[in-house]
């Protein structure tokens, strides 16, 4: 049986994230391929807000992150596989959180400092500052990678519990896979190629399916008694 109470609240916190992450993304400078880092860095200079909109990421995903853990505690499995599954997989949301925190103080705060040093620099010092802005770059493509593995992992393996036990339907464990699924693709074109225009489609396959996971969820939050029986395939 789900708890019905801790169930609304991962849902509730899903939303939440959600909703801070749309407008963390309306803020969001978009109109420089990231790539091209002449461009990008020109763009970065000249947003006064870049460091506050990072953080404001950081908010989102830390609040989606919170519902994941909450869903963990509500499907409350205490023996066999499944039980492993569910406790991997908060670690590895707990790991996400750290990752998360160090990918946005390198992309806000490192990042935009090196980027202000390299515009204010004198022309002597511009090649200079420019390959260490380039230096932090990368090292944000390698944070990102791995957060995107780790964020993946979560969500795979609570959705592994949720299609095991059928504690809610199993369809949101199906979702909630394939977003996992979704963000290890993710990971592996951050560390490979950083921001291609590739990497356009599974982001928006990743936001449907996260769409489509939070309203069902939100659904059978809302519309299950206080305990409830497995639900069969």
């Amino acid at each position: 049986m789900a708890d019905r109470k801790l169930l609304r609240l991962s849902a509730t916190l899903f939303v939440i994230g959600a909703l801070v992450s749309t407008v963390e993304g309306v803020l969001q400078p978009r109109q420089a391929n990231p790539n091209i880092h002449l461009a990008k860095f020109a763009e970065i200079a000249h947003s006064v807000d870049w460091t506050a909109i990072q953080l404001l990421e950081f908010v989102g995903v830390a609040v989606f992150l919170a519902g994941l853990l909450v869903l963990y505690f509500a499907l409350g499995e205490t023996s066999g596989t499944p039980r492993w599954l569910g406790v991997f997989g908060a670690i590895a949301a707990g790991v996400t959180l750290v990752l998360t925190g160090v990918h946005d103080a390198v992309f806000g705060v490192a990042l935009k400092q090196a980027v202000d040093a390299w515009v204010s620099a004198p022309a002597a010092e511009q090649s200079i500052r420019f390959a260490s802005a380039e230096a932090i770059a990368w090292l944000e493509w390698g944070v990102a990678s791995y957060q995107a593995f780790m964020y993946g992992l979560a969500l795979l393996l609570l959705g592994l519990v949720i299609v095991w036990t059928a504690r809610v339907p199993r369809p949101i464990g199906y979702l909630m896979g394939l977003d996992g699924i979704a963000f290890l693709v993710q990971g592996w074109v951050f560390g490979t190629q950083g921001y291609p225009p590739t990497l356009l489609v599974p982001k928006d396959l990743e936001i449907v399916i996260r769409v489509a996971l939070i309203i069902w969820l939100l659904i059978v939050a809302w519309r299950r008694k206080e305990s409830v029986q497995a639900v069969p395939g």
